[in-house]
């Protein structure tokens, strides 16, 4: 048998503002602020047409603290 994965987050980097935002697997986009404790401290997001959101490795995760 073949165990699927699924991804709890995904992380991005938003261009004009250079914060760290974060959908996760609800497809809720979360702003991650610099904190010592970044998922825990989150703030609710709402991307709009002139949101620029770049994709960035998962293996950041852990700086951010996020969920498994």
């Amino acid at each position: 048998m073949l165990a699927v994965r699924k991804q709890a987050v995904t992380i991005y980097v938003e261009k004009s503002e250079r914060q760290w935002v974060v959908r996760d697997a609800e497809g809720n986009f979360w702003i991650l602020p610099s904190t010592d404790n970044p998922w825990g401290h989150r703030r609710p997001f709402v991307p709009t047409d002139e949101t620029e959101l770049e994709p960035v490795p998962g293996h950041y995760s852990y700086m951010l603290c996020l969920p498994n």
